[in-house]
């Protein structure tokens, strides 16, 4: 249920998308906060994880390494993949549409924060095979 005065959010304060990969805290989102131009939240990867090469279509998405160390892969415009070597500090601009991957080289966890313009994107991912809905405060 949307509660627009829910303006100070904690990932542990929300239900959770769980993943083989890890998972994804929305922290805000229409459905959470009533966001009504992009959605966001917290994505915890385990050490040797990531999420596998998708796209959003019609979305841009904005990610910022937050602690860890991993590769980020973002297609150019052909098509092509470019990877790079990522960590604290590190935002990350995936172009509408752009296919785009992440993989925790870490040995320990890493986390980041993902923005969604528009929202929507994000609740595809509860279509996924292996999707499970942690309620707040759960972990993997």
């Amino acid at each position: 249920m949307t509660d627009k005065s829910k303006v100070f959010v904690y990932p542990k304060d929300v239900s959770a998308f769980g993943f083989d990969w890890g998972k994804l805290s929305l922290t805000v989102a229409p459905e959470v906060n009533g966001a009504e131009r992009f959605s966001g939240g917290v994505v915890d990867l385990p050490s040797g994880k990531g999420h596998t090469r998708h796209n959003h279509p019609g979305a841009e998405e904005i990610i910022f390494v937050i602690s860890g160390h991993g590769e980020q892969m973002v297609e150019d415009e052909k098509g092509n993949p470019v990877v790079e070597k990522v960590g604290p500090g590190c935002t990350i601009y995936v172009p509408e549409s752009r296919f785009h991957s992440t993989l925790n080289t870490g040995d320990g966890p890493m986390q980041l924060f993902v923005v969604y313009s528009p929202a929507g994107p994000e609740l595809g991912l509860r279509e996924l095979p292996d999707f499970r809905l942690l309620p707040p405060g759960g972990s993997h």
